[in-house]
Formats: C-alpha cells, structure tokens, sequence
C-alpha cells in the first residue's frame, strides 16, 4: 500500500489525513505498522529535509514484508518493509498547466471491487493513463456500467452544475476517497459553494459549467475538454481556479 503527499512551501500538505488512510488500507489487509504512528511523520519530514524538498510529493510505501513467494500471509513474525522517498516539483508548471486546463478521455471501468484500498496494483490504472496520453489528453476518468463517470486514473473527478453546484461521486461507490478530495469540502464550505455527492454522466459533465480533477499532485486541476468535446467555453472555470488558490490557505499544513 502507498500514500503520496504534497510538499508545499516546506509544509507536507494533509499528513494526518494520509497517514489514517494509509492506516486503513493497512488495516484492510491486514498489514502491521512497519513502525509507530509516531514516528513515520518523523521520517517523512527527515526525508524531506534530507532530499532538500520545499516543493515536491513524499511518498510512502509499505508491504507485508520479505518472505518466500505464495499466495498465502506469511508468519506473523515476517516484519513489514518501509519506502519513504521525496523529489522535487515545480510549481509554476502546474500553476501553468491550470491556466489552459487538461484534457481527459473516459475509459471503461475493468478495475477490481476494491479501489477504496490505496495499493500499487495499478495497472489498469496505468493503460488508461497511456491510452489518454496517446490520444493527447493528460487523465482518464473510468465509466460504469450506467455510463457514469468513476474517478480519474489517480484522481478523483468533479463538475461544477450550470447552478454553481460541486459534483462528485460518493466515496463509497468504488472510488478511493481522496484526500485532497476531502479537503475540497472544507474548501468549498469557505468559499460558501454547496456540494452534491451523486453520479454523474459523462453526458453531464460535457454540458457541466466546469469539470475539474483533484489529487495531491493537481490540487483542483481544470478539465476543458471530455473526450474531445469542449467543457462549456473551452476555459477553466472561475469556480475551479477559486478552489485551487484557496485549498493551500484551508488545507493542513506540518512543517518539514
């Protein structure tokens, strides 16, 4: 199982919030803690330090352990193993990037039942990434059977109703609950916006007033064009960029 948390003016963004779904999903399978709780947030923040990251992502992995291969657990002694690394990220390119917005493509969903645990099985996941990037788009956003859209390849999608009104699928519906997602409540609630969470169509979110993805990496990224269809006029949405200016001022922040 892995986490990625932001890295933002020396802060790592929403820590606790990541470090209590990567208790879930260690939870869900049974996984121990490779160390306390205590002392992984001591970790991230050395590693941060260390690698000399003001602007980046942390990431954090763990597995069950090293044991001979099978199917089954191995013994309960087998001691679980730690991966913590940090790198760099530009800002300004991503800042960049919300200015034009991105385009994404929708996708059949032929994931397993369970994307609520965050795990690095992700290959369905990375073909429909590489499918939207062949096709010029930068994410995918996965379709039900009732042709209702999922989330996105590694974020959780959004549309804004022509009444001004957050969309987003309820986080028990076979999606990974976001944390920049959970976040982006909070945000709205500041900004005095009201969310619905419910399905939506890809037929809806091409005639929304704004589409937009959200995750530790995008914040609240503009999504101008579904599958090759313009979003509204082709721009990102005010609501949209308001959302992303505000999310760092809301959002918690733990000093590297």
């Amino acid at each position: 199982v892995y986490e990625v948390c932001e890295v933002a003016r020396g802060f790592i963004v929403d820590m606790p919030r990541h470090l209590a779904r990567l208790n879930r999903s260690l939870t869900e399978l049974s996984i121990a803690w490779p160390v306390t709780s205590h002392v992984l947030p001591l970790i991230l923040r050395e590693v941060v330090n260390r690698n000399h990251v003001a602007n980046g992502l942390v990431y954090v992995q763990v597995t069950r352990g090293v044991a001979s291969r099978d199917f089954v657990f191995p013994s309960a002694d087998t001691k679980p193993s730690l991966v913590v690394t940090a790198r760099k990220a530009d800002p300004a390119a991503g800042a960049k990037r919300a200015e034009t917005g991105i385009a994404v493509i929708t996708v059949p969903e032929n994931r397993w039942d369970r994307v609520d645990i965050k795990t690095v099985g992700l290959l369905p996941n990375v073909l429909a990434k590489q499918k939207a990037k062949e096709a010029g788009a930068q994410e995918a956003w996965f379709v039900d059977d009732e042709g209702n859209v999922k989330e996105g390849g590694s974020s959780n999608a959004w549309i804004v109703t022509r009444d001004g009104v957050l969309v987003t699928r309820p986080a028990e519906h076979g999606i990974l609950r976001g944390i920049t997602r959970t976040t982006m409540f909070e945000v709205a609630a500041k900004l005095g916006l009201k969310i619905e969470e419910r399905g939506f169509s890809v037929a809806e979110a091409k005639t929304a007033r704004e589409a937009f993805i959200s995750s530790a990496t995008t914040i609240a990224m503009p999504v101008v064009t579904i599958d090759g269809d313009t979003v509204a006029n082709g721009h990102p949405g005010s609501i949209t960029l308001s959302l992303r200016q505000a999310f760092f001022d809301i959002a918690e922040k733990s000093p590297a």
